[in-house]
């Protein structure tokens, strides 16, 4: 197809939309959905935090720190304070109930970093699977968040997202699941997946 052959739709905007202007001390955003990436953009931000001079912190709440991804060495590098307080993969626990204790203790330490006014950035990775699990409550999730101090920004992963979590949000990205190379019975891999 040539260029005078697209459609419209393909024509680039040549004014930018309408909106109103507000400087904020701090954001919240909900990376979900059942798409690749929702970790990995919130480790992008902690990119972005980190190079604005930024102190941060990653609490994982199923990774446990048997695993050693790429993401966890480049933040410790960087300064970043990280907690992979998880116990891993649900269908791996040899014990439900110690798996459950786990995510509420990663809780109240994410709760106390949260509260201690300490770190600009606080990612709260895969925390959306303890609160749809009942593990942790999300009301105690929504109040952190709400009461935070005015200038520490919140990054929560995971899928499906509470509609508690969405309303407190000031942006909602859903990744959406087209193609993923698990699907073909393909295997993570260094550097991509972890």
């Amino acid at each position: 197809m040539t260029n005078d052959e697209r459609p419209s739709t393909y024509e680039p905007p040549t004014e930018g939309p309408e909106r109103r202007t507000e400087r904020v001390s701090s954001r919240v955003l909900v990376n979900t959905g059942d798409g690749k990436g929702k970790s990995s953009a919130a480790m992008g931000v902690m990119l972005r935090a980190v190079s604005a001079g930024w102190k941060v912190a990653v609490v994982q709440f199923l990774k446990s720190g048997k695993w050693h991804t790429g993401e966890e060495a480049a933040g410790k590098a960087l300064g970043v304070d990280w907690w992979s307080l998880g116990d891993g993969f649900t269908w791996d626990s040899k014990d439900m109930d110690r798996t459950e204790a786990i995510a509420r203790e990663a809780w109240a330490a994410a709760a106390g970093l949260i509260r201690d006014g300490e770190h600009r950035l606080v990612i709260l990775d895969e925390v959306t699977y303890p609160m749809n699990w009942g593990w942790i409550d999300t009301s105690d999730v929504i109040e952190a968040i709400r009461t935070r101090p005015p200038d520490v920004s919140i990054v929560a992963t995971g899928r499906d997202a509470p509609t508690e979590l969405r309303e407190v949000a000031d942006t909602v990205t859903e990744m959406r699941a087209e193609k993923h190379a698990f699907d073909a019975g393909i295997v993570a891999m260094r550097g991509i997946e972890f």
